[in-house]
């Protein structure tokens, strides 16, 4: 078997869900390569069993991870795939009809690579304010041109310190080569860091796994012939949800370059992010606008991520 795709799913909406699991049946790769494997992560509410016969998938499982949370869910995934790559799809990712045979192609050609990805586009069900688009890379929404892009190293010639590859892939669609992601399983740091569980929105975990893969010596890659439509609803352009997505993304992120010595800002006593805080209240003039306000919020997670015990 060639691929695996692991889509961890918690609660998901059936209607999103369908649509990623309906993509995949449309994929240009025979379906002897490849398996499905979705991981139903602590759900309270899940869909019933006709729900799944309806999409039809070959080589189709339902796996069970009772601990809340993505990267539980993305590690039982992994540590039951049978291809030799594995793919992680969210479930309200839709994949091109060609991603997971280019995805073959591509890491046969590039040996050295152990994880990719690639453009990400968004289908919103209602059209964004035009403020909004500050924001959608919170949104794991990406395109980094037409010509593919590499990582071999961290730390770039005179640097004194990590830097975090601005190719590198994200969580969404993300392709790993099987000795690259078994390096990840084995490792004792993705276990520190907080990632997505249920409704707190922190995101460590992709950034994680590109840590840990360079770390063994991994090459990572962005090739924009990956592409896949994320499906956004419309509270995901609600200014209190972005507001707290900001501060979680902020936070986790300062934590993931401190423990992988890339942490440009230094640390900070609680007291001090505190003060920070409140003076940054004003600096981004947080009762000007949604926008400010979730400026502000990014602020707060960055300085809460910097705090020392």
């Amino acid at each position: 078997m060639k691929i695996s795709v692991i889509v961890p799913t918690h609660n998901p909406d059936p209607g999103r869900l369908q649509r990623t699991l309906l993509g995949l049946r449309a994929q240009s790769l025979p379906p002897a390569d490849w398996e499905v494997l979705l991981v139903n992560n602590a759900s309270t509410r899940f869909p019933a069993a006709d729900f799944f016969i309806a999409c039809a998938l070959e080589n189709f499982s339902i796996i069970i991870e009772p601990e809340l949370g993505l990267t539980a869910a993305r590690r039982r995934g992994l540590s039951a795939a049978h291809g030799e790559i594995a793919l992680l799809v969210d479930d309200d990712n839709l994949l091109a009809p060609d991603y997971l045979a280019v995805t073959v192609a591509l890491f046969a050609a590039h040996p050295r690579v152990g994880a990719a990805g690639g453009r990400s586009r968004p289908e919103f069900a209602v059209e964004p304010e035009k403020w909004t688009r500050e924001f959608f890379p919170l949104l794991a929404l990406r395109d980094l041109g037409d010509a593919p892009q590499f990582a071999t190293s961290l730390r770039p010639t005179g640097s004194t310190r990590n830097e975090y590859p601005a190719c590198a892939p994200i969580g969404a669609g993300m392709a790993l080569r099987r000795a690259a992601w078994e390096a990840w399983l084995h490792t004792s740091a993705s276990h520190t860091l907080s990632d997505r569980r249920g409704t707190a929105l922190s995101s460590s975990g992709d950034n994680e796994i590109v840590f840990q893969l360079m770390i063994a010596g991994w090459s990572v890659a962005y090739f924009p012939t990956l592409i896949l439509t994320h499906l956004i609803p419309a509270g995901r352009l609600e200014p209190a949800y972005l507001a707290q997505l900001n501060r979680g993304i902020q936070r986790s992120w300062m934590q993931v370059l401190a423990l992988h010595e890339a942490n440009p800002w230094p640390p900070l006593t609680p007291a001090g992010a505190r003060l920070r805080q409140f003076k940054a209240w004003f600096t981004h003039r947080v009762w000007s606008s949604p926008a400010a306000r979730i400026r502000w919020q990014g602020a707060c997670g960055n300085f809460d991520g910097r705090t020392t015990l």
